[in-house]
């Protein structure tokens, strides 16, 4: 049996920490996320692995926790009182059994308390160098498929083609 992996993410630490692609001071943080979350999710889409953001709301009055998609991230708000660190800590220590866990976070304390609960830590930098290593090397070998035709998609006709085109924009 294939043990899936998954990649918890510390979201607003790591953004915090790459202070060389997200400028707080600038740019809104709901924009910041926004981008973040679309990096995650094509690194996503590369590696093939299950991907949860955690967004810290413990600060929210009356807030309660919330889990959504964003494309086939999962991402969750914590609840009021509850910081990312204890969500992951939480959700780490119930799944390190049946899968291979990676947290991504600068928080020393919280990569040691990860490796006590069976995750494997991951520093933001070493996410960052990753996700761009592979977005950089599908790049690379989509520009090297250029040119190289398909062969079922070149008999098919142009007219055929704008026909199925506009039925998928839903345009009969």
């Amino acid at each position: 049996m294939a043990i899936q992996e998954y990649l918890v993410v510390d979201g607003y630490n790591v953004i915090n920490a790459w202070r060389d692609i997200f400028d707080l001071s600038k740019e809104p943080l709901e924009d910041c996320r926004e981008r973040f979350l679309s990096m995650l999710s094509n690194y996503q889409g590369y590696k093939n692995i299950q991907v949860l953001v955690v967004f810290d709301a413990h600060l929210v009055k009356g807030g309660t926790e919330r889990v959504e998609n964003y494309d086939k991230l999962t991402v969750v708000y914590t609840k009021e009182n509850e910081s990312a660190d204890n969500y992951i800590e939480r959700f780490v220590y119930k799944m390190a059994e049946e899968y291979r866990i990676r947290v991504a976070t600068s928080d020393y304390l919280e990569q040691r308390i990860i490796l006590n609960v069976g995750g494997i830590r991951m520093s933001s930098r070493e996410l960052k160098e990753e996700i761009f290593s592979v977005t950089k090397n599908n790049k690379r070998t989509s520009q090297d498929n250029q040119g190289k035709t398909n062969t079922i998609m070149s008999n098919v006709s142009p007219e055929l083609l704008k026909r199925l085109e506009d039925m998928r924009r839903g345009k009969f």
